[in-house]
């Protein structure tokens, strides 16, 4: 099907859902530049990587907007953990590039 075959309203659905792509790219972008530099202190700090107590805090902080949002709380806290698990793995790294 070629782009003149695409029904407007499909393809106006379609460039809302790139927009918000790109939004949401720029988000986590944002975020992970902030969480390099909490990564950064916690090793000038000799701090752990991870904070499970806060990761927890956090996918139950988002399982409620979740909800409150209409979307599926699983799906929030799966995303979550996906996202944590990266940053762990960056403030990992940053720990080593420090000792």
């Amino acid at each position: 099907m070629s782009q003149a075959d695409i029904p407007r309203e499909l393809a106006e659905a379609r460039s809302s859902i790139d927009n918000l792509d790109a939004a949401l790219l720029h988000l986590l972008a944002e975020r992970f530049k902030i969480t390099r530099r909490v990564g950064e202190l916690k090793a000038a700090k000799g701090l752990p990587a991870a904070d499970p107590a806060r990761e927890q805090e956090q996918i139950t902080r988002l399982r409620s907007l979740a909800e409150e949002s209409g979307l599926d709380p699983e799906f929030a806290a799966k995303l979550l953990t996906f996202i944590v698990r990266e940053v762990v793995r960056h403030h990992e790294r940053i720990a080593q590039e420090h000792t």
